[in-house]
């Protein structure tokens, strides 16, 4: 197995040339500068590389086990978890006042990326806990904030997202877990949720549940669903756990990949209920819920890019190693490793060049919430960021997340027969992968966003207006005496068109044939996704140019050009033509 790199000197690039960090620092009120930034992320690196990453083999062999309603995790993973919240990496974008570093959504991003490629399941609980944090900031009551925040905050206590149930699965109006309002102003939680991350383990001696649940008088469908603190030891006064909640986990999910998260059967109330507080208040738990969602989403199409920059880290070693045949057109002066074979490269080159456009536009997203969230910008600011955060999000779960399953799938190939064997690792990538297509929303409920709350209730207004800067920034390009710009530059302003005549046609269908529109949600979002990997091809490239020194950066903004950018035309025709056939097959065909 290859050791993970952090990708420090792409993450430099980024942060000194591309999008530079001293400006947007100074922008948002953050006293904070971009070297600053690079040895906080050197400092992550080391982490990620020397403490996390060992274990990612480890956790996939020999995962979390469950007996008697206790999870053992992952030897190492307890030990880790312990060093990682010593070090401050749990709270370094929440307030200081609750003990976190108040650093920028930036460079947690940076940061995040790092924990996730060393090991997507020792990772997946802070990014869970970081998720409850977010929404008791929201949301919950000043009494809240005090009990929980500081310990969720430095990690002391880790939190969970509970939605899922059995029979309510994406589909929360059906969620059945019932709320029931006591004297002293608690509620008693009782029912199952299923799908739990991180929902039982032994990192910490308290777990604090997020749940959805009912009141016994609350609406029908999504309108009556609340939001409660549930955790798994009562608080005392003094902030010392007390009492064991009646919260339990039944059982462990056996699962495709990341075998080092337990993924748990919670229930809730088997005895005479579990304690639960309120959040907000009642009836407005989806809408709390959503602030946790859209993180997750962020931070799991984070995970599509970190499993495929580690998926190809790992094919690269083996490339620069393996000798297999001589390549090609060749006589063996330059090497013979397979990296030498014309189809090795096109993989290699496809992989690094998807991963630097995942990675810049992450970085691009987080500028945005910062923007969005500044005290010391104009409400005109904040809310165009706002707006193209929204937009964005779930282009960025969706695409990254695919984008991760043709990576990893290409990592396995060009380990060839090796890829397949266990024992190399390159499977265990593959296999990870999967579930981040599947968990936080689908592809197609990020798609069906994207067309109808993202695109279709503003009449495109947001989505024309990204159009029209990606546009003008391919234009430029295409001004410069670079041959490599022009050809970016164009392929992108062609793409551009693509996407602007899907996006008129989605609004002009949308009223009269709906279905045909939302059979080609997952495409439409994908068409987006490889339209604005293209523009940060661009902004690298532009960067790069100013700087003097092009060089990989050119080759790999022309190569995604050539083989990605160049499908924008063909995809927007099967969205726009294909939605017909995949409506019209007789159900008494399948």
């Amino acid at each position: 197995m290859s050791q993970y790199r952090p990708p420090l000197s792409d993450i430099a690039f980024l942060l000194k040339q591309v999008f530079p960090l001293d400006e947007h620092a100074r922008r948002c009120g953050f006293d904070f500068d971009a070297d600053t930034a690079l040895a906080i992320a050197e400092e992550a690196g080391k982490f990620a590389a020397d403490v996390i990453d060992p274990l990612n083999r480890i956790s996939d062999v020999q995962g979390a086990r469950w007996k008697d309603s206790e999870v053992a995790t992952t030897p190492g993973f307890k030990d880790a978890y312990k060093a990682f919240c010593e070090g401050g990496w749990n709270g370094l974008r929440f307030p200081e006042e609750y003990g976190g570093q108040g650093l920028c959504a930036v460079m947690a991003t940076v940061v995040d990326e790092m924990w996730h490629a060393a090991s997507f399941s020792f990772a997946l609980c802070p990014m869970l806990t970081n998720g409850a944090v977010e929404a008791l900031l929201t949301a919950g009551s000043q009494q809240l904030r005090d009990t929980y925040l500081s310990k969720l905050v430095t990690g002391e206590w880790t939190g969970t997202m509970n939605l899922t149930e059995p029979a309510a699965g994406s589909d929360l109006a059906a969620v059945q877990t019932k709320a029931v309002p006591q004297a002293d102003g608690s509620y008693r939680i009782s029912g199952q949720k299923i799908f739990i991350t991180f929902g039982e383990h032994d990192f910490t001696d308290n777990i604090i549940h997020l749940v959805l649940a009912r009141t016994p008088d609350a609406p029908k469908g999504v309108k009556g669903i609340s939001l409660f603190v549930v955790p798994k030891f009562l608080v005392n006064d003094d902030g010392s756990t007390g009492a064991r909640n009646d919260v339990r986990c039944a059982s462990l999910e056996h699962k495709l990949g990341i075998h080092g998260s337990p993924t748990a059967v919670m229930l809730y109330g088997e005895k005479d209920g579990a304690v639960g507080y309120l959040v907000g208040e009642e009836n407005r738990g989806l809408e709390y819920m959503f602030i946790m969602m859209n993180e997750a989403r962020f931070s799991v199409g984070l995970q599509g890019l970190s499993i495929s920059e580690r998926a190809y880290q790992h094919a690269l070693a083996y490339a620069l190693e393996r000798v297999q045949g001589r390549a090609v057109g060749e006589d063996g002066s330059l090497g013979n490793t397979i990296l030498r074979h014309p189809d090795v490269r096109r993989m290699m080159l496809g992989m690094k060049s998807r991963n630097e456009a995942m990675r810049a536009l992450a970085v691009y997203v987080a500028m945005q919430k910062d923007i969005a969230h500044s005290v010391t910008l104009d409400a005109e600011a904040r809310k165009n960021a706002q707006s193209r955060m929204e937009l964005l999000i779930p282009v960025l779960k969706g695409w990254f997340t695919e984008t991760a399953q043709d990576v990893t799938y290409d990592a396995v190939q060009v380990f060839g027969g090796m890829g397949f064997i266990e024992e190399t690792g390159a499977a265990q990538y593959y296999r990870d992968a999967r579930i981040t297509t599947i968990y936080e929303g689908t592809t197609a409920i990020q798609a069906n966003d994207l067309v109808g709350r993202k695109t279709v209730r503003d009449r495109g207004a947001a989505a024309h207006a990204l159009i029209d800067t990606i546009a003008a920034d391919a234009q430029a390009l295409r001004q410069l005496d670079q041959a490599d710009a022009r050809a970016l530059g164009e392929r992108l302003e062609e793409a551009c068109g693509a996407l602007r005549g899907t996006v008129r046609w989605l609004l002009e269908t949308q009223e009269g044939a709906p279905r045909e529109v939302y059979a080609g949600s997952v495409p439409y979002l994908l068409l987006w996704g490889n339209v604005c990997g293209g523009w940060m091809h661009a902004l690298r490239l532009s960067a790069a140019l100013k700087n003097g020194d092009a060089g990989a950066t050119a080759v790999s903004a022309r190569f995604y050009a050539e083989q990605v950018l160049a499908d924008a035309s063909a995809s927007a025709a099967a969205i726009q033509r294909g939605g017909a056939s995949v409506l019209a097959y007789p159900d008494s065909a399948w």
